[in-house]
């Protein structure tokens, strides 16, 4: 769902940062080898998940969903010179394609994989986070927010992907549809949320960027 026009939507693109080389080659390899390219973060967002993450400069970042690793090259342009980003992602099948963009990157020995459950792992990592950024399965963005919130240092940026779920955020919910029930309360929760502030902007499919007090 669009929720600016395309025709303004590519303006803006090209009006924004150009995308790297890297990851115009990690664009184009998704939408030819795997399924659902359109999660792909893509130029404008990337661009902006980039120039967020370079205003924050964090020394650690997470990554809850990781996809192709197109999000997770972008985050990384912001890190501190001996900063992490630690990125998480249930499905195996894409653990190679992953690796083989981060070891082409200047963030190869920065860049720390993650295979499995985040809920699972994240208590593990050991670490307060100065970005985070959500965009894995919505059934769990209240249970990753709460676990998250205490690991952030102050001032720190938490971004969450897919908050206007191509619009179905404004419907009747149907029965079955736990994915916008969740986001629903989701959003209302960042609202709410004595422990951020937040902003959610209409870019893409829904972008939140809520700071940590």
């Amino acid at each position: 769902m669009h929720f600016i026009s395309e025709d303004l939507e590519n303006y803006s693109a090209l009006h924004s940062e150009n995308e790297p080389e890297l990851l115009t080659q990690l664009n184009r390899e998704t939408h030819q080898k795997i399924l659902q390219p359109r999660m792909l973060s893509g130029h404008f967002q990337g661009r902006v998940l980039s120039m967020i993450s370079k205003l924050v400069n964090p020394q650690h970042i997470l990554e809850i969903g990781t996809y192709t690793g197109y999000a997770a090259l972008c985050l990384a342009e912001g890190l501190t010179e001996n900063g992490t980003l630690d990125t998480i992602d249930i499905n195996e099948e894409l653990y190679d394609f992953q690796k083989k963009y981060f070891d082409r990157s200047q963030w190869k020995s920065q860049i720390k994989q993650h295979l499995g459950n985040a809920i699972d792992i994240i208590p593990k990592l050991d670490k307060k986070f100065d970005l985070v950024f959500i965009d894995a399965d919505k059934e769990n963005y209240v249970n990753y927010f709460n676990i998250i919130v205490p690991l952030m240092n102050k001032g720190g940026i938490i971004i969450s992907d897919n908050v206007l779920w191509s619009g179905k955020v404004l419907e009747p919910v149907k029965p079955n549809d736990t994915s916008t029930k969740v986001l629903i309360e989701y959003n209302k929760l960042l609202k709410e949320d004595p422990r951020v502030e937040t902003v959610l902007l209409p870019i893409r499919d829904g972008l939140t960027v809520s700071r940590a007090i």
